[in-house]
């Protein structure tokens, strides 16, 4: 156990928790394992952030000693992405219960993406779901995670569940979907959003 101010870090119970979030109920923690089983870290540590006091300060500097202190390797880190190495009781893709969205939903991407988007909607690609945010500013930091001038789509998802699309929460600021038809996806007149991510 480390000590960090007045906060322990406790990497036995951090490692446990991993476990369950990476192997067993990524839902529960609000998140989306690929198809190969990553998951960002930025969004383990903020999913671990939330479960305890203790784990505010969490820090991927606190995910690599606990895997060094570790007696067997159970993670693998990569290229800002973290996954379980093995114990995992998921099936391919997560069953979550579908649900009626709320009227509109936001969705960060990158200028680039725009023209197939425009022509084929959106689709997962390489996650098991397309995400959604509930808010601006969610989205344009999801966007922001691949370019500073992060586009925002404001996707009509009541309409869209209306007309048979699926859609499925995810946590308080996410919620998932099947893919969504361009129909139902409103563009920005101008390709790049005005204000870069700092």
């Amino acid at each position: 156990m480390e000590q960090r101010g007045e906060k322990p870090v406790d990497y036995r119970s951090l490692s446990r928790t991993i476990a369950h979030a990476l192997r067993h109920q990524p839902g529960r923690y609000g998140l989306e394992l690929d198809e190969e089983g990553w998951v960002p870290v930025a969004d383990l540590l903020r999913a671990l952030r939330q479960q305890r006091a203790s784990w505010r300060d969490l820090r991927e500097e606190d995910l690599e000693t606990m895997m060094a202190s570790a007696g067997k390797q159970r993670y693998e880190l990569r290229a800002g992405k973290i996954r379980a190495l093995y114990g995992h009781s998921l099936p391919r893709r997560l069953p979550k219960p579908e649900a009626i969205p709320p009227e509109i939903l936001y969705h960060g991407t990158v200028p680039e993406a725009l023209p197939a988007i425009q022509r084929e909607g959106l689709k997962p690609m390489r996650r098991q779901y397309v995400h959604l945010s509930t808010d601006t500013t969610t989205a344009r930091q999801v966007g922001g995670r691949r370019t500073r001038r992060p586009v925002v789509l404001m996707v009509r998802a009541r309409a869209a569940s209306e007309q048979g699309v699926r859609f499925y929460r995810g946590n308080d600021q996410t919620w998932l979907a099947d893919a969504v038809p361009p129909a139902f996806i409103d563009f920005p007149s101008t390709k790049v959003d005005p204000d870069p991510v700092s």
